[in-house]
């Protein structure tokens, strides 16, 4: 448990963000604004943490007397609060991690330290090690989603500000040096002060890209090489080693941005072409700045060394003429290589900003002749006896090749399985193959595709004219195989149907890719794409393993997985079965099709990846990653994993380079664990058949109320801030599939994000408590203690409570009670408010029940108190959204009331970090 002495550098730098902030409030607001947000203050913590009811209706006639003007400052000033103690915490995990290693404590599982320690314990020698970690891939796949609130030119005052306290930790700062940053820190804060919070325009596709590349400069081009250098350090120091092993790509990076079409009608081949432009130029430039720099690094002299035949051969095949480094064979090398770089930047099409090369030179091919000529150049060294030399920078370039290639990031392309329909039925009809495609059943239709993949005649023809969406369609497909032809064959991999739901659909993607060169049709196609299905609603969920068996039966099928390699891709969604049927049924849904997809593989004898579309919510699949992955089903990882890493999170756990490594040790950790325990586990089959009938209950209480209850669209809609949400300039896409006001047709994330604003959570909790109820009713004890054990034993069960466990932490429904009000039809809001609170009452109950918790996070003291923290700056942003939420609904069009909105949204967002 943290003392308080663990803390005291946490509170002291809150301490001295806070006063600045309020010496910033001062400066530019005036000292009557300082001294009425610094009441605010007083008053919400009084009311929070003291539980003073004066003081809470203190606080509620402040707030409510506010002018639009002073709600606008006050709402920037606790929001400011927020993002400043994130900061402070970011800090402080890092610091306290660092405090333990000098401890010599031991190093948690999570991290690469902790998963060496515990395979030298068990015995696992070298090459066992080093075997399982050649079967590994992870793959985080980042995507942009409309709850991103966060703007780029705030997200660099925050890492200077983050740098400016880990520069105050140093302990030998001189009086000076440590004034000195706290000025600097002093400037960041009045600079974020003076800066807008909100954007002006919508976010473009184009923005988005920009945003989701931000990272690799901030830590993936980094932390990626320098984790696999890790890994492989680790190895060679296990029993049996013989040295240091070159593992294969163990961690890489994939893309949504510039690729995922579904729903977003913004995305089109220029966007795809753009992308893979922009990430061209983010590569190069890092290869640019690497070889230029390994050129400074190796002023080694062929008079005092013994080059290898290849690298003078390298050396002389350079443009470099310069008698200063007629010696220097190294030098002479890397300036061939840098105008090589050069040449292929230029017939890319890529803009560069780096200097001149020294000469002309022929481009690349591709990345892997770029990577042979390090090759050259390290082999050189280690056979001089320049090993060391060759393990530093020119070693992690080389590992950078590896992963990033030409392309950066692997750019997922996915589209609608409604909209593929659509397309082929247009392209069938058009070229006089059949018009009665969509009259067609599932039979009538797979027969025909079958058909069309057989053929090489190609369905699409220059003389017709097609639909906007045909068209646009049709001109992606090209675009990738333009992509991969200049990028190369790990720019694209995958071609994932949202809402798949048949063999069909997967079948008309094979049909369009083939329209492009992208599979090459006949008795045995050959795809250079995966096909990858999206089982997304509790439906798709429950049919997929008959899906995928079928898929399977078809030779078409086996032969498109054998091109591949022998592998199938699956994606599950998290959020749309989550708001299809619950947190409690979606995570049993998705544990069985798993499990069953697993037989249906091993059946096929086809190698099985998963594709976990998890959000940062745990009302749509968030939580811990670590856990998350060691709670999959026995034999589910089988050390292939990617996972989406969504728009609304990463900044937090990648904006920052030292804990986006930890994030990424903790996905590489989990993954090899899991993959090493992947022999069946017995689960006890009283464990299944309990989850079976608490989920149905669940179901049943979820869809009860949000879909069979009449006025509950109303409810929401009135109760929550999900249509400004929807005029917030946050993302691309829009809010919901359809114009409808259908809780079916709204995406999943805004249908999350309005809950958290809220302080509801309904998503990530909704319907466990009368299940549990109704469990415990029929099994008396005997049932608590069966779910008892299951929190004890089963790692399933105890992830989905423990998940559960944080949003219970950060729901208020007394804070929800004032949001309440804002429906229209008050008796409509007592009824369904009181049955969100009963629910959530019963919630709470079943929790404790099961785990004999005395109170929230207990086994998470550092979590829990941030949460206690955070409440009394929440309190008045809630309080002041409510209010605006009022004026503006009744009418209020000045704009600043408008802004006020969008600031408490944008500000609460901070507050609870993972809201959307």
């Amino acid at each position: 448990m943290a003392t308080p002495d663990k803390e005291a550098a946490l509170a002291a730098d809150i301490r001295l963000l806070g006063r600045i902030l309020g010496d910033t409030l001062r400066q530019f607001e005036g000292e009557a604004t300082f001294e009425l947000i610094e009441t605010i203050r007083r008053l919400a913590v009084a009311s929070r943490r003291l539980e003073d009811v004066t003081s809470r209706r203190s606080l509620a006639e402040t707030l409510d007397a506010l002018t639009d003007d002073s709600m606008v400052v006050v709402v920037r000033a606790f929001s400011y609060f927020s993002l400043l103690a994130n900061i402070a915490e970011d800090r402080h995990h890092i610091r306290r991690g660092r405090a333990m290693r000098l401890a010599g404590a031991a190093p948690l599982a999570s991290t690469i330290r902790g998963l060496f320690a515990d395979l030298e314990a068990k015995g696992t020698g070298a090459a066992e090690a080093a075997a399982t970690l050649a079967r590994v891939k992870v793959t985080p796949v980042l995507t942009a989603h409309p709850t991103e609130v966060q703007r780029r030119s705030t997200l660099d005052n925050q890492l200077a500000i983050a740098e400016g306290l880990a520069r105050l930790d140093h302990p030998d700062l001189l009086p000076e040096e440590r004034a000195a940053a706290e000025d600097d820190l002093r400037r960041r804060v009045a600079t974020l002060w003076r800066t807008r919070m909100l954007r002006p325009v919508k976010l473009g596709v184009r923005d988005e890209i920009e945003n989701a590349l931000a990272y690799f400069d901030y830590t993936f081009i980094d932390a990626v090489p320098r984790l696999h250098a890790d890994l492989e350090d680790h190895l060679a120091a296990l029993p049996g080693a013989g040295g240091r092993p070159v593992l294969p790509t163990v961690l890489a990076l994939g893309s949504w941005v510039g690729g995922d079409r579904d729903g977003n009608p913004f995305v089109t081949a220029e966007m795809l072409a753009h992308a893979f432009r922009r990430q061209g130029e983010i590569v190069f430039d890092h290869y640019f700045a690497e070889v230029h720099a390994l050129g400074a690094e190796l002023p080694i002299s062929k008079l005092l060394t013994r080059p290898s035949g290849a690298l003078l051969a390298l050396a002389d095949a350079s443009p470099d003429r310069s008698p200063h480094r007629a010696d220097e064979p190294y030098r002479r090398a890397l300036t061939g290589v840098f105008a090589r770089l050069a040449a292929t930047a230029a017939q890319m099409g890529l803009k560069r900003e780096h200097r001149a090369a020294v000469g002309q030179a022929a481009p690349y091919p591709d990345a892997l002749a770029f990577a042979a000529d390090l090759d050259a150049i390290d082999a050189s060294l280690r056979a001089d006896r320049c090993a060391m030399i060759a393990e530093g920078r020119l070693r992690r370039l080389r590992r950078a090749v590896a992963t990033f290639g030409f392309h950066l990031a692997t750019v997922d392309l996915r589209q609608n399985a409604d909209v593929h329909e659509s397309v082929v039925a247009e392209l069938l009809a058009g070229a006089g193959v059949a018009d009665d495609y969509l009259a067609r059943d599932e039979a009538g239709r797979v027969a025909l595709l079958r058909a069309e993949l057989a053929t090489p005649r190609l369905l699409r023809s220059p003389f017709a004219t097609y639909s906007e969406t045909a068209a646009g369609e049709l001109a992606i497909v090209h675009e990738a195989a333009r992509v991969l032809a200049a990028h190369g064959p790990d720019a694209l991999s995958q071609y994932v149907i949202s809402k798949a739901e048949s063999v069909s659909d997967l079948l008309e993607v094979a049909v369009m890719l083939k329209e492009a060169g992208l599979l090459t049709p006949g008795a045995a196609p050959a795809s250079r794409l995966q096909i990858v299905p999206l089982f997304e609603t509790i439906g798709d969920l429950q049919r997929a393993p008959a899906t995928m068996r079928s898929w399977f039966a078809l030779p078409e099928a086996r032969s498109i997985v054998a091109s591949l390699g022998g592998a199938q891709e699956v994606m599950l969604g998290y959020s749309d079965s989550n708001k299809d049927g619950g947190y409690v049924t979606s995570n049993w849904e998705l544990y069985k099709a798993e499990t069953r997809l697993v037989e249906v593989f091993g059946e096929a004898g086809v190698r099985l990846r998963f594709f976990h579309g998890r959000g940062g919510t745990v009302g749509r699949g968030g939580g811990p990653s670590y856990e998350a992955i060691l709670a999959q089903p026995p034999g589910s990882v089988q050390g292939e994993l990617r996972l989406t890493e969504q728009g609304e999170v990463i900044a937090s756990k990648y904006a920052n380079r030292e804990i986006g490594r930890r994030n990424l040790e903790a996905l590489v950790a989990a993954t090899v664990r899991a993959t090493i325990d992947e022999a069946p586990r017995e689960t006890h089959a009283a464990y299944h058949a309990a989850m079976e009938e608490i989920s149905g209950s669940a179901f049943r209480a979820y869809r009860s109320l949000v879909y069979e209850t009449p006025g509950f669209v109303e409810y929401f809609r009135g109760s929550t801030p999900v249509r400004e949400i929807a005029e917030l300039n946050i993302g691309s896409r829009p809010a919901s599939r359809k114009p409808s006001l259908r809780i079916e047709d709204l995406r999943a994330i805004p249908w999350v994000f309005s809950w958290a604003q809220c302080r509801v959570m309904l998503p990530g909790w909704y319907g466990l408590g009368s299940a549990v109820e109704a469990f415990l009713a029929k099994h008396d004890e005997a049932g608590y203690a069966l779910l008892a054990e299951m929190w004890q034993e089963w790692p399933f069960f105890r992830a989905m409570l423990s998940n559960l466990e944080m949003l219970l932490a950060k729901a208020d429904l007394a804070v929800a009670a004032r949001y309440k009000d804002l429906v229209d039809d008050p008796k409509l809001a007592d009824e369904i408010f009181g049955r969100i609170r009963r629910e959530l009452d019963l919630t709470v109950k079943a929790y404790f029940g099961i785990t004999k918790a005395r109170g929230f996070l207990e086994t998470n003291p550092t979590l829990a108190r941030s949460i206690r923290n955070r409440f009394p700056y929440l309190d008045p942003l809630n309080h002041v959204q409510v209010e605006l939420l009022k004026r503006y609904r009744a009418g209020d069009a000045e704009e600043r009331v408008k802004r006020g909105i969008h600031l408490t949204i944008n500000g609460l967002a901070a507050g609870l970090r993972n809201s959307g």
